[in-house]
């Protein structure tokens, strides 16, 4: 059997999760937002920090929530659910049924494992599109950020993707609209968004982070406390026979992998922008550039870690990156301060 949904427009942009929703969006709602928008009415920033052994690298930092993309359909009053599927030939079957009904369906996996990217290192939580497939060739159809073309995935690379055998797995995720139409408009969507975004990452609202802190292989801090955690860790790095790893790995997943630290905070900036358009009484006029000093807090720790991955003496590199992110701590606290209780 073969399929392909030929009418689903793809919007290329900076990040998987918010094209994948801009996309989605339009094609279940004719709703047309700019990505900085959807990133934003996803109450998309965060900082997670987590370190352990089973980890590809043993120190991870990730710029965005875990759980944006449902976040955003609350905002919007979009009946949107999420679901994990442990046995990987149901999850498939799950999926191949929803795109032969008609409907573009949210998928998450291993961005290693996709062989239409080539990535040469695991990157767990990607967002992408299922929309067709081709049985006889065993070939799957993806909407991915970069091209507004569907890509063609093997069926083996997206299914090891899905629910890999080593790192983390987000275990067959995959997303379904249920047909409502937004119950709240974009100022309310807004509001709501700017609350929940700033009392998260103020420590001031459970995330799903917390459940996953329950593991005892496994340290995990989010929002302004994951920001802090990861400074007081830098300091560390060099008495670490991994030093260079753990520096390459984060240079690279702050700034490229995810498309993480710098460009999510250039993302929320736009979105704040985009808010105070709609509402100046949603945003502090200082907010938007807070949000982009913090982005440009975020590239510059990013591009000291990448010469210290390169560097043989690289002491007084963990200490500058250390006060970099102490630096971003101070700007993201006055950030996320000056908008705490604008959207209630």
């Amino acid at each position: 059997m073969k399929t392909l949904i030929e009418n689903y427009r793809s919007f290329p942009g900076e990040h998987c999760g918010s094209s994948a929703m801009r996309s989605l969006l339009y094609h279940y709602y004719d709703l047309e937002l700019p990505e900085a928008a959807v990133f934003g009415l996803g109450a998309g920033v965060d900082c997670v920090h987590l370190s352990g052994a089973g980890l590809d690298s043993a120190v991870v930092v990730f710029g965005r929530s875990l759980s944006m993309e449902a976040d955003l359909c609350l905002a919007l009053g979009v009946d949107y659910r999420e679901q994990t599927e442990p046995d990987d030939a149901e999850a498939w079957e799950l999926v191949r049924q929803e795109v032969l009904a008609g409907r573009p369906t949210m998928l998450s996996g291993d961005i290693f494992y996709l062989d239409y990217r080539e990535y040469k290192v695991h990157f767990p939580g990607h967002r992408f599109v299922l929309v067709g497939f081709d049985d006889e060739r065993e070939k799957a159809f993806i909407a991915d950020r970069i091209n507004a073309e569907p890509e063609v995935c093997s069926y083996a690379g997206l299914f090891t993707s899905r629910n890999p055998p080593e790192g983390i797995s987000t275990h067959n995720l995959w997303g379904r609209f249920h047909g409502t139409e937004p119950t709240r408009d974009l100022s309310e969507a807004a509001g709501w968004a700017i609350d929940l975004c700033s009392r998260r990452m103020l420590g001031r609202e459970a995330t799903e982070m917390d459940m996953l802190s329950a593991s005892p292989d496994l340290h995990i801090a989010s929002g302004i406390a994951g920001i802090r955690s990861f400074a007081e860790s830098l300091e560390g790095w060099g008495s670490r026979d991994d030093a260079k790893w753990l520096a390459s790995y984060n240079a690279r997943c702050i700034e490229k992998f995810g498309n993480g630290g710098g460009n999510f905070r250039r993302l929320y900036a736009g979105f704040l922008r985009w808010a105070r358009e709609i509402d100046p009484a949603l945003v502090p006029e200082q907010a938007p550039n807070l949000a982009w000093r913090a982005a440009d807090g975020w590239t510059a720790l990013s591009a000291i870690l990448g010469t210290a991955s390169e560097d043989d003496a690289a002491e007084e590199l963990w200490s500058r990156a250390a006060d970099a992110a102490d630096e971003i701590v101070g700007i993201e606290t006055e950030l996320f301060e000056s908008l705490a209780g604008a959207g209630a």
